[in-house]
């Protein structure tokens, strides 16, 4: 009886270890030398065993304490028009440390006369920023601008339904030429700082590939904070380009009017409103 009892908690082990064929042969071959050697090898062959259904157990503890996702246990807002989350506090990986990033605004971005909705976006910013010092006297314009000239932002895009990079990149590409003829008409830029701008432009439009961007991927696009450099407008995982005006501009052009989606401009307005120092 006893024997029988041994054997078939040596098959169930083999069994619970199958995902690993050296697993398995080592448990068959300590089963065959428990039925044939004495007391000694059949106490070593438990041990073994033991230590196998330990080390599997402590496998999937590993799995399941991996690295939770950005912002999450802090709280998530929904797009209304899309129900798409966005966590309430952004934390990109970096080999340069960043700001921990609040959302501001989001909403949806849709296009043509059907209001196709295209993608959702959130706003963050570095709010906790101790040299941010937003006057609440300014307009909710103004404090955007504000922000937006002073601080680290990120904008995180998430498409509604499957993409391309490339279908993203050309509503990029038309919202910073938008921005170069504003720029010109208000003359706020001379025509070497226009000349300056194509190489940037060039750069940024060759570092989107034509590739798929699934339904519900974040795209995070990072405007760098002011420094001694010219700031960097940073595509996750695709590159970044170094230029004040391009970096600015693109960020810029969500708020523009009735902005680039205005349930965003909206909602950025309503948070701003009583905020300032």
């Amino acid at each position: 009886m006893l024997a029988a009892i041994h054997a078939r908690t040596a098959a169930w082990l083999a069994v619970s270890c199958r995902g690993s064929s050296a697993v398995s042969r080592a448990l068959h071959t300590d089963a065959a030398i428990y039925s044939s050697r004495p007391r000694q090898a059949r106490r070593l062959f438990w041990y073994s065993a033991l230590a196998i259904a330990a080390t599997t157990a402590l496998g999937s503890t590993i799995r399941l304490d991996a690295p939770s996702p950005e912002g999450s246990g802090q709280g998530t807002e929904l797009d209304p028009a899309t129900s798409i989350a966005f966590p309430k506090t952004l934390r990109i990986p970096s080999k340069t440390p960043l700001p921990e990033f609040s959302l501001v605004g989001l909403g949806v971005r849709t296009v043509s006369f059907l209001g196709i909705k295209v993608y959702s976006v959130g706003f963050y910013a570095d709010l906790a920023n101790s040299s941010l010092n937003i006057p609440k006297t300014a307009s909710p314009d103004e404090k955007i601008e504000y922000i937006i000239r002073n601080t680290a932002c990120v904008l995180r895009i998430i498409p509604t339904r499957s993409t391309s990079y490339s279908h993203l990149r050309d509503g990029f590409i038309r919202a910073l030429q938008t921005r170069l003829m504003l720029s010109k008409q208000r003359q706020s830029l001379s025509a070497e700082e226009e000349l300056a701008i194509q190489s940037p432009l060039r750069k940024f439009k060759s570092m989107f590939p034509s590739t798929p961007l699934a339904k519900h991927a974040p795209l995070d696009v990072l405007l760098t904070a002011p420094s001694s450099q010219p700031r960097s407008l940073i595509v996750r995982d695709l590159g970044s380009v170094q230029s004040d005006w391009l970096a600015t501009e693109f960020v810029l052009a969500y708020f523009e009017g009735d902005g680039l989606s205005p349930p965003l401009k909206k909602t950025v307005v309503e948070k701003l409103e009583s905020f300032g120092s």
